[in-house]
């Protein structure tokens, strides 16, 4: 009988379909998948590197799981993805208690690297390629999550270079998928019961035929909800968002994650766009479709960032109201070319900057939310509330699976299922309603 596994998933959503990728590549070859991480054989780490925080995460949960070699029935320890990728050199050395490390090129061949291990002349014990994997139509996948959500990735890599961002460095160059590929993984998904789809990418706009493709998949029969996620700037263009204003199925939803919005900031960045441009972007968007919801991601404490930078920052955030909106504090990433970008800010003010826009952001969503009391939304059901006050927890068409606020309900609905609630109180971050036929 083959051994069984247990996958643990770290990071964003696009390491998630890595990882559902992974399970539907063991399911295909028999072997058991386990919830169970204290009865598994095999445990596999799916890591993240990205930034500092993510890097130490892998990493204690890599030793967290070492101990099971000695006390559990784990007699085989796998790290794949992203921490390999970047530290292909010294990882090994490093972790010598694990019995596997694969890049991020080798995922569609993980039962054939679990099963080299108990072959005497087995593979080397540090397997990186070149590029990350690149799914294809016919690829195996298992939906790890609860519901009738999943994400689809429709690219890998990244070319853009910001100063300091390591993901070309681990990911490479940006590589899309066929427009053929991405649409059958979409009829199939729909096929098992999937009714919201969330596109991902380091960079979903730059899709070479992204009208093209949005209106295939708006096509789908089943799908309910598409979503485009991690939209650049750059490339996000005003026919994509026509096609939100006037197509049912595509969520009046833009995740843009801008970064900062002073020019000197985007240009040590390495960001192309400017301020100009980006409030010229958000006015056509409002325009063309007053509904849509913005989402955005910004970085304090960038080198050489001023008072009058951040001042400026607080400024715009105060003034486009955007819907949803995540930060983080600088942190100097290894090998990238902002390491060397003089004028660093000490960590009290990074955190403080961090503090002043989380705060500011929160009146935001306090004010949008409570606006809402009264108002008739559609909603999908994600799952069991984790809130023991109420019984589920689900999401409008402006709220992004993981990153933003939910609505909760006492209803008995099934989960996976599409419901219209009427507002009843809004929290700070999320709305409570009830069914309302």
């Amino acid at each position: 009988m083959p051994p069984t596994v247990y996958i643990e998933s770290l990071g964003c959503a696009k390491n998630q379909v890595d990882t559902e990728v992974m399970l539907g590549c063991l399911e295909k070859e028999c072997f058991a998948l386990h919830d169970d991480i204290d009865t598994a054989a095999i445990i596999i780490v799916n890591t993240c590197a990205f930034i500092e925080e993510a890097t130490r995460e892998s990493i204690d949960t890599i030793l967290k799981y070492t101990a099971l070699k000695r006390t559990g029935s784990c007699r085989c320890l796998i790290v794949c993805g992203c921490l390999p990728q970047r530290y292909k050199t010294e990882i090994a050395r490093e972790l010598p208690e694990v019995d596997l490390f694969l890049g991020s090129s080798e995922y569609g061949r993980i039962a054939e690297h679990i099963r080299a291990l108990d072959r005497p002349a087995s593979e080397p014990r540090v397997v990186i390629g070149k590029r990350a994997f690149l799914q294809a139509a016919s690829t195996p996948r298992v939906i790890s999550a609860p519901g009738s959500s999943a994400y689809l990735k429709i690219a890998e890599g990244c070319s853009h270079g910001c100063t300091y961002c390591a993901i070309p460095a681990i990911k490479g160059p940006y590589r899309q998928r066929s427009r053929t590929s991405i649409v059958q993984e979409a009829r199939r998904l729909a096929a098992g019961g999937i009714q919201e789809i969330n596109l991902v990418a380091q960079d979903t706009t730059r899709y070479s035929g992204l009208p093209e493709l949005l209106r295939e998949l708006c096509s789908v029969r089943g799908l309910e909800w598409v979503r485009l996620l991690y939209c650049h700037p750059a490339h996000l263009h005003t026919d994509i968002i026509r096609m939100m204003a006037s197509e049912p199925i595509l969520c009046r939803y833009i995740d843009m994650p801008l970064q900062h919005i002073a020019d000197p900031v985007l240009k040590r960045m390495g960001r192309r766009e400017t301020r100009r441009r980006i409030e010229t972007l958000i006015d056509k968007a409002r325009s063309i479709c007053p509904e849509i919801a913005l989402r955005t991601t910004f970085i304090v404490g960038f080198p050489g960032e001023t008072e009058k930078d951040f001042n400026e920052l607080l400024n715009f955030v105060r003034d486009v109201g955007f819907e949803n909106l995540g930060a983080f504090c600088y942190r100097a990433e290894e090998g990238t070319p902002a390491a060397k970008i003089p004028g660093a800010i000490p960590e009290h003010v990074k955190l403080a900057r961090y503090a002043a826009l989380m705060s500011l952001q929160k009146k935001i969503t306090r004010k949008k939310n409570a606006a809402m009391k009264g108002c008739r939304l559609r909603v999908l059901i994600d799952g069991i509330s984790p809130r023991e006050a109420y019984a589920l927890q689900a999401r409008t068409e402006f709220q992004a699976p993981e990153v933003d606020g939910v609505v909760f309900l006492n209803d008995d609905v099934p989960i996976g299922e599409f419901a219209t609630v009427t507002v009843t109180r809004s929290l700070t971050y999320d709305l409570v309603g009830r069914v309302s036929g």
